[in-house]
């Protein structure tokens, strides 16, 4: 799911339609991390779905999202028992506060260039307190997973009023290197106008991916190939790395 195309309001609030929670494999799997952490950072937090069902589930610590998308966070903020952040990494500087730090949604992958990722690792590595851990996921490329997306992401959802809302999602190609491009075309029967988002996603292999938490002082603790802990290999979905600060 591309969580950071969703920057308009009206697209915000579709969100969670697109990509209902409930289904979302992910949060089953951050859930027992965060609640195990008594303070837990949620990086590119979208609607804040993550953080909102830990403190369902009963979590009393502190629960902070952060996200550029001021749409997004106006859905999460309907939750005020948690702190809601309008931002970036670029744009903060904690300082050994967070006993956890998550990434979910695939949204590290949206850190494309190399120094954005290197700076990106650094403010999480300082932001974390002696011990503490970085948990995130990106795709395996060797899946070329991007190859589905036109027919997996194309969909409609009803709106609360009973709108039909279609997303035509669109690859960029073809593709080369290890940037895939996106257009993303939302329609209705009521709008004046198509909304279109563009994305960009980076793929990195799992030795660059080591290579780029090394240089950061991360050190690898785990990896999963999928979201039932299954071991990682050239055939695995995904790359989810359990990190914690050296």
């Amino acid at each position: 799911m591309i969580e950071r195309q969703f920057t308009d309001d009206r697209l915000a609030a579709l969100y969670d339609l697109f990509y209902p929670p409930a289904r979302r494999d992910d949060l089953a799997f951050y859930l027992p991390l965060v609640m195990s952490a008594g303070a837990v950072l949620d990086v590119g937090c979208g609607t804040g779905a993550l953080l909102r069902r830990a403190r369902e589930s009963g979590h009393t610590g502190r629960l902070c999202g952060l996200d550029p998308a001021i749409g997004m966070l106006n859905q999460a903020r309907a939750r005020s028992d948690i702190e809601w952040i309008h931002g970036d990494l670029s744009s903060v500087g904690w300082e050994r506060t967070f006993d956890l730090v998550v990434m979910t949604g695939h949204a590290f992958q949206e850190l494309v260039e190399d120094d954005e990722i290197g700076a990106a690792l650094g403010t999480i590595r300082a932001a974390l307190t002696e011990g503490g851990r970085f948990v995130f996921e990106t795709r395996n490329p060797l899946v070329r997973a991007w190859e589905h997306w036109s027919t997996e992401y194309t969909a409609e959802v009803s709106d609360p009023s009973g709108a039909v809302v279609r997303c035509e999602y669109q690859v960029v190609m073809p593709v080369e290197g290890n940037i895939v491009h996106s257009i993303n075309t939302f329609t209705s029967p009521g709008w004046d106008l198509p909304l279109v988002s563009r994305g960009r996603l980076r793929f990195l292999d799992a030795d660059a991916l080591s290579a780029f938490l090394s240089s950061a002082g991360l050190a690898i603790e785990a990896q999963f190939g999928d979201w039932t802990r299954q071991p990682r290999t050239d055939t695995s979905p995904e790359i989810i790395t359990i990190t914690r600060k050296g």
